[in-house]
């Protein structure tokens, strides 16, 4: 997975496109500008979920204080989401392709925005993000002028997550009161190395139940999705009403509620 280019420094001085270079050619950057990260946020503290083919992009905001005799046009400056240790030569390290936008607070505080761009599949190989980059990161940020690259972990973390689906059928339809309803489903998620969906195997999954003029779902049971992803189980046709399955979701997988199906029980 390459590490985008997260900031362009100014008058084409000393770039974090450097972050681009493989670990072994990657050099020990010069101390940057003298400022701190506090307050970040990213995609509003949500999970980041990512389909098979487009490109998400999230809302990042956080704070930088500096000096009040550095001025604030000479930085440029953006967050990063990372793994590990962050460091230039650390190969697990996200960030946007550009730098952030600030706004005077005061001498010495910049209210900052940024935009992070995550692509299942783009005209880069390199770029596209893998299966394995599902889980959680940690949040930095880094700064850049002409004296060199400041960076900044444990300001947070984030889970970057694999989109899931979820497909609820239940049948016959209608039904005589009593008799066996079959609810059949299947769980997938995107699959970042191919561009496809496929099956999630053994997640515990709920089925739940709501009738006809009710406002709250019950759960009937939980079920574990085949080797495929495939669902089905049976309950007892009791009134007309609604089936849906819900996953709860999993550090690399979003969480996911189906479609309602209806079933008219007579």
């Amino acid at each position: 997975m390459r590490i985008r280019a997260l900031v362009l420094a100014a008058s084409g001085a000393v770039a974090l496109s450097a972050l681009a270079v493989p670990a072994a050619q990657a050099a020990t950057p010069a101390a940057g500008p003298a400022v701190t990260f506090s307050q970040l946020k990213v995609n509003s503290g949500k999970n980041i979920v990512v389909g098979t083919t487009t490109q998400v992009t999230v809302s990042a905001t956080y704070t930088v204080t500096k000096p009040a005799s550095l001025d604030p046009n000479s930085i440029k400056t953006g967050p990063v989401l990372y793994q590990g240790t962050l460091s230039l030569d650390n190969d697990r390290v996200l960030g946007g392709d550009g730098p952030g936008t600030c706004t005077v607070s005061s001498s010495t505080v910049l209210k900052c925005s940024a935009k992070i761009q995550f692509r299942p599949k783009s005209s880069d190989p390199d770029a596209d993000l893998p299966n394995n980059a599902a889980g959680t990161w940690k949040l930095g940020a880094v700064a850049v002028n002409d004296s060199g690259i400041t960076l900044q972990g444990d300001l947070g973390s984030t889970h970057l997550q694999r989109k899931a689906t979820l497909t609820t059928d239940a049948s016959p339809e209608p039904v005589t009161k009593g008799r066996t309803i079959t609810v059949t489903g299947k769980l997938a998620r995107a699959n970042w190395d191919t561009n496809k969906y496929a099956g999630y195997s053994t997640q515990p999954v709920k089925l739940q139940f709501k009738k006809k003029g009710a406002t709250t779902w019950s759960t009937l049971k939980t079920i574990k999705s085949s080797s495929t992803g495939a669902l089905k189980t049976t309950t007892k046709a009791t009134a007309d009403g609604y089936f849906r399955y819900v996953f709860a979701g999993t550090t690399t997988t979003s969480a996911v509620n189906s479609s309602a199906d209806f079933v008219d029980v007579r």
